[in-house]
C-alpha cells in the first residue's frame, strides 16, 4: 500500500510538474517601441489568449529589440529559445525561398493586393515555406511600402542613387536591388542606423514613414523619395514545434487571436502612417513623390533573373503573384 501511495504522490506531482511546463509565459519578442502599431497588436494577442484560454495559455511582449536583432530573434524562435514575435517578411526571406518572393521589388501593385494575395492559396504556399524553416504564422501585420530617404539629396531617378551608401535589412535581394540601381548595399542592424547616418558613414536607408519617424532617422535624413519599392507583410508567427503541441482548440484560439490582432494592427497602422507622415513633414523634411517608377522596375530584371536561378521551383508562384494583379 505505501508503494501504491508513494507512486500516486509521485504521478500527481509530474502531473503538476508538466501543467507548470505548460503554463510557463511565452516569451514575445518585438523590435518595435510599446506605442508602435505592431506593439499594439502584440499585446492584444498577448491578452486575449491569456483571457480566452482561461489563463491556460499566457504570453508577454518585450519590446524595443531588448531580446536582440531581427535575424538573431528569428532564429531564436526557430529554435525555440523565444516563443512568438512579429517578423518582417524580409529577414525571414532569408532563411525562406517562398518567403522571399514578398521581397522582390516591385511584385506587389498595393498594400491591398498584397494582404489578398497573402490571404489566399498563394499566401498558403508561401505559409508552408514559412513552417519549413519552423515558424508557425498567425496573422499578417501591415508595414506600407518601403521607399528611399537621404541625408542630402532627392532620389527621383535611379541615377540619384550612383554611388550611394544605403543601408538594407540582411537580405541578398536587397543588396542586389541597390547595387543594380547603382548604389552600394550596405546591409546594417536597425538599432545601428540612426547613428550611421549621422556621422555619414551611410549616405541614405529605406522604410516606411512610421519606422522612419520613430526611429528619428529623420532628424538626419531630410530627403524622403517615396519610391514604394517594397511592400512587405510583417508575420506575427510562433514557433511551430511549440504551436504544434497545442490541442486542436488552443490552436483555433491562436489563429483567430492572431487573425485578429492582424486586424486591429492594420487599422492602428493607417492612423500612425498618416500621423508619422505629418509629423516628419513639420520637421522640414521633403518628401518627393515618384509618379514614374518604371526606370526603377526596369532595372530589377537582374535581380530576378538571379532569384529564379538560385530558385527555380519558384518560377510558377511567381508568375501567378503577378497573373494575380493584372
Amino acid at each position: 500500500m505505501k508503494t501504491i501511495t508513494t507512486a500516486l504522490v509521485a504521478g500527481a506531482m509530474l502531473s503538476l510538474a508538466v501543467r507548470a511546463a505548460d503554463a510557463r509565459e511565452w516569451r514575445g519578442w518585438n523590435i518595435h517601441p510599446p506605442e508602435y502599431p505592431v506593439s499594439t497588436g502584440m499585446e492584444y494577442f498577448a491578452e486575449e489568449v491569456g483571457k480566452r484560454s482561461n489563463g491556460e495559455l499566457e504570453a508577454k511582449v518585450f519590446h524595443s529589440g531588448v531580446l536582440g536583432d531581427q535575424p538573431d530573434a528569428i532564429e531564436q524562435v526557430r529554435e525555440g529559445a523565444l516563443d512568438w514575435a512579429v517578423f518582417n517578411f524580409g529577414p525571414i526571406g532569408a532563411v525562406s525561398p517562398e518567403a522571399n518572393i514578398a521581397s522582390l521589388p516591385f511584385i506587389f501593385n498595393s498594400v491591398d493586393s498584397m494582404f489578398e494575395l497573402m490571404e489566399g492559396p498563394v499566401g498558403e504556399e508561401i505559409a508552408d515555406g514559412v513552417r519549413a524553416i519552423g515558424l508557425e504564422p498567425l496573422g499578417y501585420f501591415d508595414s506600407g511600402a518601403r521607399s528611399f530617404y537621404h541625408r542630402e539629396r532627392i532620389i527621383e531617378t535611379p541615377a540619384d542613387l550612383d554611388g550611394q551608401k544605403f543601408r538594407v535589412m540582411g537580405n541578398q535581394l536587397y543588396v542586389d536591388m541597390v547595387n543594380s540601381l547603382g548604389g552600394n548595399a550596405t546591409p546594417m542592424p536597425y538599432a545601428d542606423v540612426f547613428q550611421a547616418l549621422s556621422t555619414g558613414v551611410i549616405d541614405g536607408a529605406e522604410n516606411n514613414y512610421p519606422s522612419f519617424e520613430s526611429s528619428g532617422h529623420y532628424e538626419a535624413a531630410k530627403f524622403y523619395s517615396n519610391s514604394q519599392h517594397l511592400i512587405l507583410p510583417e508575420c506575427l508567427c510562433m514557433n511551430k514545434d511549440l504551436y504544434d503541441s497545442l490541442s486542436p482548440e488552443q490552436q483555433a484560439l491562436v489563429k483567430e487571436v492572431g487573425a485578429e490582432a492582424a486586424l486591429l494592427q492594420r487599422e492602428e497602422w493607417a492612423k500612425r502612417e498618416e500621423s508619422s507622415k505629418a509629423k516628419v513633414l513639420a520637421a522640414g523634411v521633403q518628401i518627393v513623390e515618384i509618379e514614374d517608377k518604371t526606370p526603377f522596375q526596369e532595372m530589377m530584371q537582374p535581380v530576378y533573373d538571379k532569384f529564379l536561378e538560385d530558385n527555380p521551383q519558384l518560377s510558377d508562384l511567381i508568375d501567378r503573384v503577378r497573373e494575380a494583379q493584372q
